[in-house]
């Protein structure tokens, strides 16, 4: 799939192994969001500290959300802000995004949902607005390219069907090998985000024909990051607005996150190197952690 779709970057391409890591989030109230990701998305709390939060899923170790609290953090308003749009939790069969939206409708959660062919998803905005996205992917071998691009669109999703893949079996929590699958951003132009995620980045582009949108990935994925203009005009994101605060690209070597931290130099854009990990910017402010550790091939 890698080789058959998309169209590789000019320069520097990130492995196939590449994958997702875990989102840190700001959010106004620790404990009213630990509650809403425990009782909505069935993570567990792995540990706390000065207004600080990790989760994962129940019988994994895996961070797949850290959470800040920030007092009086605003909510994200209807139309959105330039930053996060959703960050996406993959669960790891569609067994067990039936058994999920079984759950949302015995606990009455209000969601939406969608088919895009290569994928099933459900939609939620958590306590602070911040979009989330669960979903299951489709086998690989049913997507379908042309012309090099992976076929992706939105259409109803038939929740029955996939409420009858759970066989009856009740939702216990996310299952262990649920993971981050992907972020997507409201961004402020496409060719800028193009730069910085397939120029400097090193993502493949997947999917450019999808009306204000554009969807990058490593190793033949359908997106592991996702682009869109569909808030055009909003501001950005600021640091007293719940927000994303850094989403983390796994990669397998310490030597992949220095190829990746000179691409993106040699692309125009400040790469900050440090105690704290490679850190680089897109040119919204949304920050991209560069980090080694479970990866794809993991």
């Amino acid at each position: 799939m890698a080789d058959q779709t998309g169209i590789a970057p000019p320069g520097y391409r990130l492995p196939d192994s590449a994958a997702i890591g875990r989102v840190r989030l700001q959010v106004s109230d620790l404990d009213r969001s630990i509650d809403y990701y425990s009782k909505v998305l069935g993570l567990r709390e792995l540990d706390r500290s000065n207004g600080t939060a990790t989760l994962g899923a129940p019988g994994d170790d895996r961070v797949l959300v850290e959470l800040l609290q920030r007092p009086g953090a605003r909510a994200v308003p209807r139309r959105g802000l330039l930053g996060l749009y959703h960050f996406a939790v993959l669960l790891p069969d569609r067994a067990s995004l039936g058994r999920f939206i079984a759950h949302l409708t015995d606990i009455g959660a209000h969601a939406g949902m969608s088919d895009h062919l290569v994928s099933e998803a459900v939609y939620l905005t958590d306590p602070d607005g911040l979009g989330i996205e669960v979903y299951a992917d489709r086998p690989r071998e049913t997507w379908v390219a042309t012309d090099r691009q992976l076929a992706m669109t939105t259409k109803p999703l038939d929740a029955a069907s996939v409420v009858r893949a759970a066989g009856g079996v009740p939702w216990s929590g996310a299952p262990t090998g649920t993971r981050v699958g992907h972020v997507h951003f409201h961004v402020g132009d496409i060719d800028q985000a193009e730069d910085f995620y397939h120029r400097g980045l090193g993502l493949d582009k997947i999917v450019w024909g999808y009306p204000g949108a554009l969807f990058m990935s490593a190793g033949g994925y359908h997106h592991h990051v996702g682009v869109n203009t569909w808030a055009a005009g909003a501001p950005v994101a600021t640091d007293d607005d719940a927000r994303l605060v850094d989403w983390e690209l796994m990669l397998p070597g310490e030597e992949q996150v220095r190829f990746a931290a000179t691409s993106l130099e040699s692309a125009g854009f400040p790469v900050q190197r440090g105690e704290g990990g490679t850190i680089a910017k897109d040119p919204w402010g949304i920050a991209v952690r560069l980090n080694t550790g479970q990866t794809a091939t993991s």
